[in-house]
């Protein structure tokens, strides 16, 4: 427990300097940027008396209808999926970092062996109605020993939604972290985590969400869909 505290004040202290040298800055611009309008996020955490958190935070995203259907595909699915860990790193001054290998993400302070959380290969399903990338937590110092089973999750989700007139659609994005248990899950432990690390990831989830405004998605790493045509599941599956 000593561990795994003073890696959150770590993570703390290297947000806590980030933010002071100018993302606090990038996180608080205007909302209304390039082609689309991002509204004020939301945000729905619990925890349950098993330990596991369950927290969501979702905006609504209104852009032109053309610019929304040039971006309905799988590859772009897989870049959102990239933006979202390119914003964590940003937001941190490289402090936090996302490291890649054949069977998973790991999220790492700096370096290895500093592991924060262990994700396995994501898992991709798109239609014409919605979109979804998921990734299973596997380890890490952040997580307990209860949620080493692959049952928690981190996924983002993209739905569509009734457009606003002709020429504006709107789309729902939804970062979601379900059946994470927390190293910090209990007692005292369990305030450490609201007032810390949750609310590190609630702060994360709403800046990259409001960064979806510029359209600005990020080049994936992996490229499992930059060929052309290639598509996602209907149904997830394990990569």
């Amino acid at each position: 427990m000593a561990r795994v505290a003073a890696v959150i004040v770590a993570v703390v202290a290297a947000f806590a300097l980030a933010w002071r040298a100018g993302s606090g800055r990038t996180l608080s611009r205007a909302r209304h940027v390039a082609r689309a309008v991002i509204s004020e996020p939301r945000d729905d955490t619990t925890i349950d008396a098993r330990g596991a958190v369950r927290s969501i935070q979702a905006a609504d995203v209104t852009l032109p209808a053309g610019a929304l259907q040039e971006i309905w595909t799988p590859m772009h699915l897989e870049r959102l999926a990239r933006t979202y860990w390119r914003f964590l790193s940003r937001c941190t001054l490289g402090l936090i970092r996302v490291q890649y290998d054949d069977t998973g993400r790991a999220v790492v302070l700096l370096s290895r062996p500093l592991v924060l959380l262990r994700f396995q290969a994501p898992d991709y399903e798109l239609d014409a109605e919605g979109g979804v990338v998921r990734w299973r937590i596997e380890r890490g110092v952040l997580v307990s020993r209860a949620g080493h089973d692959g049952d928690g999750h981190l996924q983002i989700e993209v739905r569509r939604c009734e457009p606003v007139d002709d020429l504006t659609a709107r789309v729902h994005v939804e970062v979601e972290v379900a059946n994470f248990y927390p190293a910090l899950a209990s007692g005292v432990a369990r305030w450490l985590y609201s007032t810390t690390q949750s609310r590190i990831h609630v702060i994360v989830t709403h800046g990259f969400l409001r960064s979806l405004a510029r359209l600005d998605l990020a080049e994936s790493v992996v490229g499992r869909y930059a060929v052309a045509n290639a598509q996602p599941p209907r149904e997830p599956k394990a990569a």
